[in-house]
């Protein structure tokens, strides 16, 4: 088996990448009958759980929204100017009195948006009932209801005692409800329900009433506290909030709990009927009520499974008196199974028929620029420099075509500056030998020569004779000597050497010959540049020898234009002519020892190669840009730190110099 797939891998590329496109194809049809029942399972949990988590926060929403209508209620009483002012009477037992705040309790109590059953009772500071009413589930209103003491219910007892409003959701014992004849009403028979705990979790679950309740401090006109205002919704046998919220939210279902009972419920039993008086599982109400924390999870509710949460309800003391659920039905989910089971085969047939279809020329793109860097790179072993690839748009086998196009033109380059370097070394050391073995005849000649012509009078016809040989015999000692500066090349001193100052010297060398009589020398001067490390010496052989160049190629009026710009690390200098231009064709020799474009006996070819040399020596650059009857540009650029200037510069820049 290993050496088949070393064998297939070994094979052709293209062949490989279509092979390789329809297996893996094949391995994803297998793997997907595998991992689509996980895949379908992941995503029925998340939505589960998202699905109730959205519920209870509704669900949240509308349970505090009707707590704040309750404790609303009771504010707007005790803000109410008549009930304000008839209180003390009312408390006195004055009917007339009663009767008006009884109006006031009649008109806040009947304006109830979803009815239910509601109580309202104004008390006294020692929580008598004065007056109070009744609102029934089927809309019935009480009549005025003027015997009571609540004053040991806890929430009023806290609003008596420190005068501070409160709202929370209230366990109401029997014997608060009797008084106002909601006891019956709070009556629920606990039912024998599976899982639930052997005993209730709070002692007054069947006969207490869970509420939601608001007290609001009552005070006079001087703020003096007069007694108190409650409002109360309960829970107990009255489905009017968790129906709504079932229906306006469309949550699945929604159960009210006192302690682990439910006392409000849309959840149904086997019968259809409301499952009012079962009891909670042992294991949520350890979570819920004993610990006080929120539980999530898979149950079985009554008659089939849900996804469920339960909230805890506590008492403006903080107590866990209650619990507020919502479920969804698990089958509602269930649908989804089947409909992702019919589209598995669908799939696995479309991947294989679309690798069949695009491995081919997908294929073929990834292997043509392959096969042309394979083909360039075999070239390129042979010698040949000049091959180049088409990188073909933005990815990796465009970067590497790219890549390679750089490659090759470094080796062209470094290939180029090796043959040269060679050329250059072995013409310096040719050039030392020649240089010291004419000095010696040359120098004879000159004595010789110019010995005879002192002796000759003025008048011998042979003076001219000698005349020649002397000045052609310097020429010699001259190129001699050329020869020499070309072979000591790489002596170099550095040291600290102020740019512009030795580009003045330099100038300054060649100004007053001929050549530049209609010369115009413009000097533009980047600021910041002062000291540089080079050897000045060389350096201003290198301007020089440039400068004549610039001026020689200019025939008539002209102008020579030296700027220097400081780069990152780096300092550059150009020099510019308006001449004639050099032809391409001698682009690529104009630094080749001995090559010269001008006439015989006018230069030696050298000055151009000194040049190179000594900017090699500094490790810098030299490049050149020229085009014929317009003017060539020489590019210097020297690495190494240079030192911001902090004096005006000598020659300011741009300015022009005849």
């Amino acid at each position: 088996m290993r050496a088949f797939f070393l064998r297939f891998l070994g094979g052709r590329l293209r062949t490989v990448l279509t092979v390789s496109f329809a297996l893996v194809a094949a391995l994803t049809v297998g793997l997907n009958a595998l991992v689509v029942s996980r895949v379908i399972n992941d995503y029925l949990a998340s939505a589960e759980t998202e699905r109730v988590a959205r519920d209870m926060k509704l669900a949240e929403t509308f349970y505090q929204l009707k707590l704040d209508e309750i404790a609303a209620i009771s504010h707007r009483l005790v803000l109410d100017q008549w009930v304000v002012e008839n209180f003390p009477a009312a408390a006195q037992g004055d009917p007339k009195a009663i009767q008006i705040i009884d109006r006031q309790i009649t008109n806040k109590i009947i304006i109830l948006a979803l009815g239910g059953t509601h109580l309202i009772a104004v008390l006294d500071t020692q929580g008598e009932l004065v007056i109070g009413k009744v609102l029934w589930p089927n809309g019935t209103l009480s009549s005025a209801l003027t015997n009571g003491h609540f004053g040991d219910l806890p929430i009023v007892r806290t609003v008596l005692d420190t005068g501070e409003p409160q709202a929370a959701t209230e366990i109401i014992p029997k014997e608060f409800l009797a008084q106002v004849g909601l006891d019956n009403q709070a009556f629920i028979p606990l039912l024998e329900t599976p899982l639930a705990a052997p005993e209730p979790f709070d002692p007054r679950e069947g006969t207490a009433g869970l509420a939601l309740v608001g007290v609001s401090p009552l005070r006079n006109e001087s703020g003096r506290l007069m007694g108190a205002v409650l409002s109360a919704y309960m829970f107990n046998n009255d489905y009017t909030l968790v129906d709504r919220i079932k229906e306006v939210a469309g949550i699945d279902t929604v159960t009210i709990f006192l302690g682990d009972l439910r006392v409000s419920t849309n959840v149904t039993d086997e019968t259809g009927r409301r499952a009012i008086g079962t009891r909670l599982s042992q294991a949520v109400r350890k979570v819920v009520l004993e610990r006080g924390e929120e539980y999530v999870g898979r149950a079985f509710v009554v008659k089939e499974w849900y996804i469920t949460r339960y909230e805890p309800l506590r008492d403006h003391k903080g107590n866990v008196v209650g619990i507020l659920y919502v479920g969804a039905r698990e089958a509602a989910f269930r649908s989804l199974v089947h409909s992702f089971n019919q589209r598995v085969a669908l799939i696995a047939v479309i991947c294989i028929l679309l690798a069949v279809v695009v491995a081919v020329p997908i294929g073929y793109v990834i292997t043509r620029p392959v096969s042309e860097l394979v083909e360039a790179h075999c070239r390129v072993a042979a010698g040949d420099m000049s091959v180049r690839v088409q990188p073909y748009g933005n990815g990796e086998l465009a970067l590497l075509g790219r890549s390679f196009n750089t490659m090759v033109e470094r080796l062209r380059r470094t290939q180029q500056e090796l043959l040269h370097k060679e050329k250059l070394a072995s013409m310096g050391q040719l050039a030392a030998g020649v240089a010291h073995e004419l000095n010696n005849p040359l120098g004879t000649i000159m004595l010789f020569a110019d010995a005879l012509h002192r002796e000759l009078p003025p008048e011998d016809p042979h003076r001219s004779d000698l005349e020649m040989i002397l000045k052609e015999a310097n020429r010699a000692k001259k190129i001699v000597a050329d020869l020499l500066n070309f072979a000591r090349q790489q002596e170099m001193l550095a040291q600290d050497t102020d740019l512009h100052a030795l580009l003045d010297q330099s100038v300054e060398s060649v100004r007053y010959q001929p050549t530049f009589a209609e010369i115009q020398i413009i000097r533009q001067y980047d600021p910041r540049i002062h000291l540089i490390r080079a050897d000045p010496a060389q350096l201003q052989q290198v301007f020089v020898n440039l400068l004549n160049n610039a001026a020689e190629a200019i025939e008539g009026p002209g102008t020579i234009t030296i700027t220097t710009r400081a780069l990152n690390g780096q300092v550059e200098i150009s020099i510019s002519d308006t001449g004639c231009g050099i032809p391409e064709e001698h682009m690529d020799k104009l630094f080749t020892p001995f090559f010269t474009t001008k006439p015989p006996g006018k230069g030696t070819g050298l000055g151009l190669s000194i040049v190179y040399g000594i900017v090699k020596m500094h490790r810098g650059q030299i490049t050149v840009q020229s085009e014929v009857g317009k003017g060539t540009t020489f590019t210097i650029t020297l690495p190494g730190e240079w030192v911001e200037r902090t004096e005006c510069p000598r020659v300011p820049s741009g300015e022009m110099i005849v």
